[in-house]
């Protein structure tokens, strides 16, 4: 039985406010860890170096949420737990809880923000590129 295209978007809408929630608690997280250092408090001690898990974390988690809103929502609406994402580091971590700036300013925030938009970007393209070689073939 074929679907009309309105109740496949009436039923992507769940799935897309899902995993833009889950997104933007991701990156909440992710930027809350971000400053962690092999310092011996949490981690064990290793002369004080910076370890920034968080960007692997986002390198994960990121394409994931993507490829997950392609597969059960839509190629058009599968971008938007990558901008989720995206504003909720920009947001939290400029204007913080409480007015503080959360975001550090050095290599970590340009490891996360590159470590979590670009391998999300390229699984958006695979999808876009996918979609081009079906419609290509017929």
């Amino acid at each position: 039985m074929l679907r009309a295209p309105g109740q496949r978007l009436a039923r992507a809408w769940p799935v897309i406010v899902l995993l833009s929630v889950d997104a933007a608690l991701l990156a909440t997280l992710e930027l809350f860890y971000l400053p962690l250092r092999l310092d011996g408090v949490v981690l064990p001690d290793a002369g004080d170096a910076p370890l920034p898990l968080s960007a692997l974390v986002a390198a994960v988690t990121t394409p994931l949420l993507v490829t997950t809103a392609e597969r059960l929502a839509s190629r058009r609406l599968a971008v938007v737990p990558l901008l989720v994402w995206f504003l909720t580091l920009l947001v939290l971590g400029v204007a913080g809880p409480g007015g503080d700036n959360v975001l550090l300013i050095d290599w970590r925030a340009l490891l996360l923000f590159a470590g979590g938009a670009l391998p999300a970007a390229i699984a958006l393209g695979g999808s876009l590129g996918r979609t081009a070689a079906l419609s290509a073939r017929t």
